[in-house]
């Protein structure tokens, strides 16, 4: 019931009301110097925990680190200032590199920050639209499917770094990837395997001894210091940091690893295309991007509403998803223009931000924050971070985001339908990308719904002769064998209409009026409305009267809206079936209004 009141009072909000939703309800309800000491701290923390994966994430796309750190400084700050959830942390996620590293890789710079800024229009449409409740009903099994289907990708993507593997060409298909580090692994480097096998011990070990620091702080400078120290003593084989592998050039000055600068002003269709020339943007560029503009607006809103979910679990908080949609779509729309790439919310961080005492919108601010601040201060030392380490930590990432025992549990107790659409969405999401996954997962899980549902919706005659056959117990002794009761319960729409109405051909015996009860039949749709036409023309050219018992409120306004009783002279609405049957006693009474035909059959012979 209070969810249902919740529900209501969010369809009472005004679209000037959805922006800073969450923000605007913190401050009405109080906000005091506690708790903005709180959500410092938290905002201190999380923002330490972004910085490494920032960084890992946008390396993991296959743009600069310092990409993924302008994406958790804007779109950090930004969604958190004008979003719906309290808590929710946004900036570049591992689920994004499946869709964001192919585009980048065809389109370059300019093609991946445009694919950004599309996606987030797509989102502010989708927030004006009042669509956040919609992600809803994307079935579960979809979103395990592709998520574990994710994970796999992302853990293949970091095995190159972690090993140190030196690829003539990285493809772009999974098995090709394969393929390629397998015909590379005489690259392999012993110190680089060191390194990430190091840090993800690390990663791994220190939660176990304590949590009051989060691990990534502890594993990824004790990963540099290891890294500086096997580049003094072996540097035939130096490991590979930020600083050695990404270089840029701002303002006519030359930075190794990541500026020292804060986010600046560009112009996305002017970053570069793939290789660093030109990108032309025309017509057909943008429709070639569309697909994977809408790929970040769908799996965008999906992973932020999924975060802010799980926030409100955590805290008991209530989120509005519209206005989070909105804020998303606006963040991604800003971003490109300050050289970060697509973001959403992040569930590991807003879980993080949580666990450290965060109340309000103002922690995920502060995380922006320490971000930027980290960028200033901090980017020469940021440059010594070792690219094995980074990519431990994502592996850590990706074997959390699996959900491996989740997605055991599913195989072992879900149905089979549900177990083949988790399975299908996984491999496609391996094989193919997330889009295709997703588009044939939700198809597939609608057709198997419609199969489930057909199968609920039951039909059956309870009376059709005078021996009395089945349960005639609604059917007065002496009309039996004139009239019948045909009962519908469940859905009438598509998938579930023809069968209902097939059941109608082979009634044996000859009625001369048909009470077809509707009162358990909650809705129908214009394939149950033409369905049910059918089968009352075919009753009444037979010459057998129609009643429709018990009609609910939305097939009473189809059957209305249809006109079926005017257009068919035969057919009648009553009440229930009680009524039904004095109705059809009227309409068989000698001189009454029945149907006209001999006692002995029908002009077209016996139903």
């Amino acid at each position: 019931m209070a969810r249902t009141r919740y529900q209501a009072s969010l369809g009472r909000i005004k679209l000037r009301d959805l922006p800073a939703a969450a923000l605007r309800a913190v401050l009405r309800e109080g906000y005091h110097a506690a708790d903005l000491r709180a959500d410092v701290l938290a905002g201190l923390v999380v923002g330490i925990v972004a910085l490494p994966l920032a960084m890992a994430l946008g390396i993991a796309v296959g743009v600069a680190p310092q990409n993924g750190l302008y994406t958790s400084i804007v779109a950090g700050l930004l969604v958190a200032a004008l979003g719906g959830s309290r808590l929710n942390v946004t900036g570049p996620t591992a689920a994004f590199i499946v869709i964001l590293a192919p585009i980048y890789t065809r389109f370059g710079m300019s093609g991946l920050l445009i694919s950004g800024l599309m996606g987030g229009c797509i989102l502010i449409v989708m927030g004006l639209a009042r669509l956040g409740q919609l992600i809803e009903f994307i079935p579960h099994p979809v979103t395990t499917g592709f998520t574990a289907g994710i994970a796999v990708v992302i853990a293949t993507l970091q095995i190159k770094d972690v090993l140190g593997l030196h690829l003539a060409r990285s493809p772009a298909s999974f098995f090709d990837r394969i393929a390629a580090m397998w015909q590379a692994r005489g690259t392999a480097s012993l110190a680089e395997t060191a390194i990430g096998a190091a840090t993800l011990a690390l990663l791994i070990l220190v939660p176990r001894l304590t949590k009051r620091v989060p691990a990534p702080l502890i594993a990824i400078p004790l990963a540099a210091v290891l890294a500086a120290l096997l580049n003094h003593l072996w540097p035939a084989h130096a490991v590979a940091t930020i600083a050695s592998r990404f270089q840029a050039t701002v303002g006519g000055h030359l930075f190794h690893g990541v500026p020292p600068l804060p986010p600046l002003p560009m112009l996305p269709w002017r970053a570069g295309g793939p290789g660093g020339a030109g990108l032309v943007v025309s017509w057909q560029t943008l429709r070639e991007l569309l697909s994977g503009a809408f790929a970040v607006a769908i799996l965008g809103g999906i992973e932020s509403l999924l975060s802010a979910v799980i926030a409100d679990g955590l805290a008991g908080t209530r989120h509005d998803p519209d206005a989070e949609l909105l804020a998303l779509g606006i963040g991604n729309v800003v971003t490109p223009f300050l050289g970060g790439i697509p973001a959403t919310g992040a569930i590991a961080r807003t879980a993080t931000n949580f666990r450290s005492g965060g109340r309000s919108p103002v922690a995920s601010i502060v995380h922006a924050l320490t971000v930027l601040i980290a960028v200033i201060v901090l980017a020469p030392l940021i440059g010594y971070l070792p690219m094995a380490a980074l990519a431990a930590l994502l592996l850590l990432v990706a074997w959390n985001m699996s959900d491996a025992k989740h997605f055991a549990h599913i195989l072992r107790v879900a149905p089979r339908s549900d177990v083949l659409v988790l399975v299908t969405c996984f491999a496609l999401t391996v094989i193919f990308d997330m889009v295709v996954a997703v588009s044939v997962g939700v198809v597939l899980a609608a057709l198997l719904f419609m199969r489930r549902m057909a199968e609920i919706t039951q039909a059956r005659l309870l009376s059709v002769d005078g021996e009395g056959r089945g349960p005639a117990s609604e059917i007065p002794e002496d009309l039996r064998g004139q009239i019948g009761v045909y009962d519908i319960a469940g859905p009438l729409f598509f998938g579930a209409a023809q069968k209902a109405m097939a059941s109608l051909g082979v009634t044996g015996g000859r009625l001369r009026v048909l009470i077809i009860r509707l009162d358990r039949v909650p809705v129908m749709d214009a394939t149950g409305l033409v369905a049910l036409e059918s089968a009352v023309g075919a009753l009444t050219k037979r010459g057998c009267a129609v009643l429709l018992a018990g009609l609910q409120p939305q097939p009473a306004g189809l059957v209305e809206r249809a006109g079926l009783t005017r257009h068919h002279g035969c057919v009648h609405l009553c009440a229930d079936a009680a009524a039904g049957v004095d109705q059809a006693r009227a309409l068989l009474r000698p001189g009454g209004p029945g149907p006209s035909f001999p006692a002995h059959g029908t002009p077209d012979g016996p139903l």
